[in-house]
């Protein structure tokens, strides 16, 4: 994927990704989340609000669940170009660690679809199989990628996009249902990740011991403070469409949920180049590289926490005004989409530049990865409450607004908890 060279230490320096690589990565990527762009359009017309609401519902309540095995890789990206003897021992570790919890969620789901195929539970259960599937994907796709075979990645990804296009064909045409359209989802991308699993190394396949007493417990530590925050970023969206359903607005979670598809498609594939260029920025970012970077990243969390306090600002006054508390809380009607457009605007920049700033202090060692995670536990807190105060009266707008909310206070947060450990900030 990359050149390597050895530095004066006897570690691997890793060049960055040759442009040409990079964008046929992205292409992959692009048309999966292209297709999954287009799948929450048509399904619309497929169900009506009411299936179309139970389906968002679904999936938006389960997302999270595909950043838990993608944990794995990014711990593998940032590990891995820092080792030399234990590299192939860490790869099959990243693969085990990656493997476990969606081989739980999918025996979860065989359980509910035996037992009581028509439940909400099942449906559930289905879209965490959807979501987790994709997560080992992207963290076999990783390796793959540091394994010098990026067109692997590119490959599964865009047999991704044709599996979620035919899908979604044969939902439009046939009418199937919800549960059935996400067990056919489940299945396409299953079949991938074996063809996909199996072009491996046969080294990191093996069911063997790992050796080396303190390997799992490092590389588990450092997997559950960089998946954490991930997760518990994400499970805190989640808690949008819980608060929309417990506010009797389940319609309200198929405008959320396109809107957040919206918003997630550019932050999906900033996230994906960052993944792609880790091993490179990973280097880059240790010893004396880590002190750019935390400041670096305190400039940018300064931003966000200035960005999302103007415009809650002007979010606050615009209630207090009659006319313009009617526009931000009108369902259904050219201004309310325009609103909530606006709305999509101002989560998706603060968001990509935390996320940006995130990234730069988890790859600067891993004594800081306490703090990422105490500041998604925040988040996990501020999200809903916001969301609690907001949606009931705003929906969809509400619930963005409850985003913009939770990513200032991350923002603030984690930039005094970094100043307060590292006072030269």
């Amino acid at each position: 994927m990359t050149g390597t060279s050895l530095t004066g230490d006897g570690t691997a320096s890793i060049a960055a990704p040759k442009p040409s690589m990079t964008l046929r990565l992205l292409a992959g990527r692009g048309v999966f989340r292209l297709a999954i762009q287009a799948m929450g359009l048509v399904l619309i017309t497929a169900w009506g609000a009411h299936d179309y609401g139970r389906f968002a519902t679904a999936l938006g309540l389960m997302t999270w669940l595909h950043f838990v095995p993608s944990a794995a890789e990014k711990s593998a990206l940032k590990c891995l170009p820092r080792l030399r003897m234990t590299r192939d021992a860490v790869a099959a570790l990243a693969i085990r660690v990656a493997v476990v919890p969606v081989l739980v969620v999918l025996a979860a789901m065989a359980v509910a679809l035996i037992v009581a195929p028509d439940s909400d539970a099942a449906l559930y259960l289905t879209s965490a199989g959807w979501s987790i599937s994709g997560g080992l994907l992207m963290t076999v796709s990783g390796l793959h990628r540091f394994t010098g075979k990026s067109t692997l990645d590119a490959l599964a990804f865009t047999a991704g996009a044709l599996v979620v296009g035919a899908v979604t064909v044969g939902t439009w045409f046939v009418r199937w249902s919800p549960l059935t359209h996400l067990g056919l989802l489940v299945g396409g991308i299953l079949l991938i990740l074996g063809f996909s699993a199996a072009l491996l190394p046969r080294k990191w396949l093996r069911v063997h011991r790992i050796e080396g007493h303190r390997l799992l417990p490092a590389f588990g530590r450092t997997t559950v403070l960089l998946g954490m925050t991930e997760v518990l970023d994400v499970l805190a969206t989640s808690t949008v469409f819980g608060v929309l359903a417990l506010a009797g607005r389940t319609v309200d979670s198929g405008p959320f949920y396109v809107a957040l598809l919206a918003s997630s498609a550019f932050c999906s594939l900033l996230f994906y180049q960052l993944r792609v260029h880790q091993p490179s920025i990973s280097a880059r970012l240790r010893g004396s590289g880590a002190a750019a970077g935390r400041a670096r990243a305190v400039e940018l969390l300064k931003l966000v926490e200035r960005g999302s306090l103007a415009f809650l600002g002007l979010v606050g006054v615009a209630l207090v005004i009659p006319a313009a508390r009617a526009v931000l809380t009108a369902e259904n009607t050219v201004g309310a989409y325009l609103v909530l457009g606006v709305f999509v605007l101002a989560e998706t920049v603060l968001f990509a530049v935390q996320l940006y700033a995130g990234f730069l202090i988890e790859n600067t060692n891993s004594k800081v990865l306490t703090l990422t995670a105490s500041t998604s536990i925040a988040g996990l807190v501020a999200t809903p409450l916001a969301a609690i105060a907001l949606v009931p009266a705003m929906g969809p707008v509400g619930g963005f607004a409850a985003l913009v909310f939770a990513i200032g206070a991350r923002a603030f947060v984690l930039r005094r908890l970094l100043r307060r450990h590292h006072p030269e900030l």
